[in-house]
């Protein structure tokens, strides 16, 4: 079943928003958060994250219906690649280098923004070239 485009999008848009505080801040608290958001995005999909349920429960119902769908695959595949990014920046934080967390945190934060700017979700186009090489490899 096929998504509304506005749910990640705004699902990057305050994860650009976290990720930018925790950079800042070096929280390594709010990042385990942002971490933990990636991981349920990643596991049920991008509706199944605390953002997703957000827009669902409270953005959704004041917008006027879908105008673009997308399959949910790439933007769940995409969850992914930001918990990597995630857990690589948490380790940074927590156990070393610093610039580790700071580097791998930042690189989340550029693709959570080109996703919320510009609806360029580039852990999406990550999927459909993976997509592409496998199919082709069979």
């Amino acid at each position: 079943m096929d998504i509304d485009v506005r749910g990640p999008r705004f699902g990057a848009a305050v994860t650009t928003v976290v990720l930018a505080v925790a950079l800042i801040t070096g929280s390594a608290w709010l990042l385990a958060w942002q971490t933990f958001a990636f991981a349920l995005g990643a596991a049920g999909g991008v509706g199944r994250s605390p953002y997703g349920w957000v827009f669902r429960t409270l953005v959704r119902p004041r917008l006027g219906p879908p105008t673009e769908f997308e399959a949910p695959e790439p933007p769940r595949f995409a969850q992914a690649v930001g918990l990597v990014f995630a857990l690589v920046g948490l380790v940074g934080f927590t156990a070393g280098p610093e610039w580790l967390g700071l580097a791998a945190t930042g690189a989340a934060l550029a693709a959570a923004f080109l996703n919320a700017a510009f609806g360029y979700c580039l852990g999406c186009e990550m999927y459909l070239l993976v997509r592409r090489a496998t199919v082709r490899a069979r």
